[in-house]
């Protein structure tokens, strides 16, 4: 497994394979990885003749009042994990060669990141865009894939992608779960043993919407304020956002029909975690 620091050398790797015929498969990561970064890498194995795991925690997606310094970076640990997947390289590069003096050019999509987290994160997705665009560029994969729990990013990618005209194929993923039913995500280091506990009350939320639909349920307000109690009665800090959305173009839907999904964020203690489910 090759460790790539500089954009250089990983786009003449990428530009090697691809004069051979080989298939890249992308995933892309900030790091800190689990089980749902692992699921992506292995299903990139099955994709691609060529896998390429980047890992940059992008400053460029952070918020002013967001702590990038606080992110876990536990890198021989991934870089360990990435070699278990067969993984052929990681590009790991640093924010001065990503965003180099003077860098003034950023990718902007509009209707899909102005709800949800996008209107709670201003700045956040045109980081992420901006990220991906430039990773696209410098890993040239054929293949790139993405987990559905950040549902908005992923669908945010996939507008990306089809109105630029890029010749890649996005992928999602379904999320990965712990066997009590919490996301897996990073930002689970954060949460106290109280914490986690209360955190399930997202999951077991979702799985009441869920239930509330297959009963016949229609109403998108009714659904929101029962699930709405049950995570407030279990706790949660601060509800930022629950949703019920269209799953391509992520606007607000008041009836549940063929297509439709919740989308939710949430502080438990200083942690803001999100998910997601079809309904």
């Amino acid at each position: 497994m090759q460790v790539i620091n500089s954009p250089r050398e990983m786009q003449e790797l990428a530009l090697q394979w691809r004069a051979e015929g080989k298939k890249i498969a992308f995933v892309p990561t900030m790091g800190a990885l689990h089980e749902g970064h692992l699921s992506l890498l292995r299903e990139g194995r099955l994709l691609g003749d060529k896998s390429v795991l980047s890992i940059f925690v992008n400053p460029v997606q952070f918020g002013p009042r967001e702590d990038i310094a606080k992110y876990p970076r536990p890198i021989e640990d991934d870089l360990a994990k990435a070699r278990d997947c067969k993984t052929d390289a990681v590009f790991f590069p640093t924010p001065e060669t990503m965003y180099p003096n003077g860098f003034q050019t950023y990718v902007e999509v509009e209707r899909v990141t102005q709800g949800l987290c996008g209107e709670k994160r201003p700045g956040h997705f045109r980081g992420v865009t901006t990220v991906v665009l430039k990773l696209f560029n410098i890993v040239l994969p054929n293949i790139a894939i993405f987990g559905e729990k950040d549902f908005q990013q992923l669908v945010t990618i996939k507008r990306m992608s089809f109105d630029l005209n890029l010749p890649i194929k996005i992928i999602g993923m379904p999320t990965v779960r712990e066997k009590d039913g919490l996301a897996m995500s990073s930002r689970n280091v954060y949460l106290s043993k109280e914490e986690r506990q209360t955190a399930l009350s997202i999951s077991q939320s979702m799985a009441t919407a869920q239930e509330m639909a297959i009963s016949g349920e229609k109403d998108a307000a009714k659904i929101i304020a029962k699930i709405s109690g049950i995570m407030k009665s279990a706790g949660v800090t601060k509800i930022d956002y629950i949703k019920i959305c269209d799953s391509k173009m992520l606007a607000e839907c008041s009836q549940i029909g063929n297509g439709t999904r919740l989308l939710l964020a949430a502080f438990v203690g200083t942690t803001r975690l999100i998910d997601n489910c079809e309904l």
